[in-house]
Formats: C-alpha cells, structure tokens, sequence
C-alpha cells in the first residue's frame, strides 16, 4: 500500500512537471516546441527552469515543514518558525532599497540574511540546559516580529522600488531561471537526504526527549543539526521564491491525514507531495488573470480554508 502510494506520488510530480512545461501565457504547448524555434526557447529557457525551480521549493518547504512539526511536536509548527523568511525579506529589501537589485544579488543576500536570522534564533534560544524548544520558539517568533518591522520600514523607504520589495515578500517564481536552480540544487539535496536518513530519528524526538534517550539518541546534538538542515533547506528556498507561505503546513498534514504520523513514510511522501503542489500552484497563478498572481496569495487562499477544515473536523480538538 505505502509503495503503491509513493509510485502515485512520482506520478504526480511527473504529470504536474508536463503541465508546468505546457501551460503558460504565451499559449505555446510542448507540441509547438518540437516545431519551432521560439517555442522551443520559451519551453527550454523559460517554462523549464520555473517548473524545476518550483518544484525544488514544494520539496525544501514541505521537508522543513515536516522537521518542524516533528522537532517541535506542534501540528502549528512551519519552515518559516525560525524567522528565517523574514530575515531573508530583509536581505533581499536591502539590496533592492540600495538600487543594487539584481537576481544574483537578490539571491545571494536572501539566503546569507536567512542563514544568518537561523543562527542568530539558534543563539537566543540556546541556554546553558540545552536547547529547550519552547524557549526556541519564543526566540523564532520574537526575531520574526522584530525582521518584519524592517522590511515594513524598508518598503517605507523604498519609494519607487516598494512596488519591487512588496511583490518580493508576496512570492512566486516569475524570475525563475537556470542560475536560481543551480544555486539551491545542492542545498536541497543535502537537506533532504539527512532529513530522510534521519527520519526514523525524527520519530523518537516526537513520542518525546525521555523516549529518544531511552533508544541511544542524543537528543540536543540531534536537536541542533534538524535545526540546520531545516534553516537550510527554508533559506535557500525563500531565496529564489520569495516567502510563500502554508506549503510546509498543509503539505505534511494532507499527507498525515492519508498514511499517518510515521516520518519515514510521511517526509518522502511530504516532499514528492510538494514537488508537485507547487507547480500546479504555479500554473494557477499565471494563468487565472492576464496578469500573474503571485504564488503567496494562492497558497495562502488554499491554505486557510484547509486548516478551517481540520478544526472543523476536530483534529487538533483538546
């Protein structure tokens, strides 16, 4: 049944990689690409490196999302509880402020500004007993609170740029291109193998610290490299997309929903799940206008409904 579920994942990402590839606003299909050049380019240069881009991102934020919810043991937990979105808001409304805002520059100081958020919450959290979750958390959403009042003064400032900052902070692949894939390539498989060789771990660490101990685990030094490979896996993410938010929320609970709470399980199953979410998500958004939607606002539409789902349900009832 699971490896049943897993081959119809594959499929998935599979079938949502072929419509990112045929649909877009140009109205060229893969067909007019086997034709003609310019249809090829706009396929090739275009429409591939976006869908990829886009499904490296479904995978880095429901991977991260998945450690979160684990290493918290909170179904409220996100990739982006450690402040690191809005640290990278800030690098990349810093270099657009300062008229420097190119994509490698944008990039670049997005995902250096969120590493930096990631090990500045570290260090806040972290006290001489260890590193107690809960103080970590209050330390994410404290950092959080403080890097958003930036960004909001930066595009204060921004004056003819704030159009740029803001649709920035909204999130979407619209400057997708093949350099953007290249620079996540390597975190992303990174993170996502510890993360799936560490997944029975991550099991322990949620049936508790006292149960982890009990099977050999040490917990803190466990504690710490999730901690990483999640900020990693979010900053470089945010990075070239943005902050699109709810993926690592409602990707690890649908997911949780169909084949239950085992990680070993749950975050391959999260992360081919996200690998296709995201670039269907992202056809929606070119193509529901003549314009282009950014990412942010349609996860967000789907997401919320999904969660008033959930209480409705009673899943997270007291």
């Amino acid at each position: 049944m699971k490896a049943k579920f897993i081959i119809l994942l594959i499929t998935l990402d599979l079938v949502a990689l072929f419509i990112g590839l045929n649909f877009g606003s140009s109205g060229v299909d893969l067909f007019d690409g086997l034709r003609d050049t310019t249809a090829k380019t706009i396929i090739v240069d275009v429409r591939m490196p976006r869908a990829l881009v886009a499904m490296a991102v479904g995978m880095a934020l429901a991977a991260s999302g998945t450690i979160m919810q684990a290493l918290f043991r909170n179904p409220l937990a996100d990739p982006y509880i450690l402040g690191v979105s809005s640290g990278a808001s800030v690098g990349a409304a810093l270099v657009i402020v300062a008229g420097i805002a190119s994509a490698v520059n944008i990039t670049t100081a997005a995902f250096l500004a969120s590493l930096l958020t990631a090990f500045a919450v570290y260090r806040l959290g972290k006290t001489r007993a260890g590193l107690p979750v809960l103080t970590l958390l209050l330390a994410g959403v404290a950092m959080a609170y403080f890097l958003s009042g930036v960004t909001s003064f930066l595009i204060y400032i921004a004056a003819k740029d704030m159009h740029q900052v803001v649709f920035w902070v909204m999130g979407g692949f619209w400057t997708a291109n093949w350099f953007k894939l290249k620079v996540i390539t390597l975190p992303i498989i990174l993170g996502v193998t510890f993360g799936l060789y560490n997944s029975w771990k991550l099991n322990a660490v949620l049936l508790g610290e006292e149960h982890a101990l009990s099977v050999g685990l040490n917990v803190e030094v466990f504690k710490k490299r999730m901690i990483v490979v999640s900020a990693l896996l979010t900053s470089a993410a945010v990075a070239v997309s943005g902050v699109i938010g709810f993926v690592g929320l409602i990707v690890p609970h649908a997911m949780r929903l169909l084949i239950g709470e085992d990680n070993r399980i749950l975050l391959p199953s999260a992360i081919l799940c996200g690998a296709a979410f995201m670039p269907l998500v992202d056809v929606i958004a070119r193509l529901i206008t003549e314009g282009e939607i950014p990412v942010g606002i349609i996860t967000a539409l789907i997401g919320s409904p999904f969660f008033i789902f959930l209480l409705r349900r009673g899943k997270y009832a007291a």
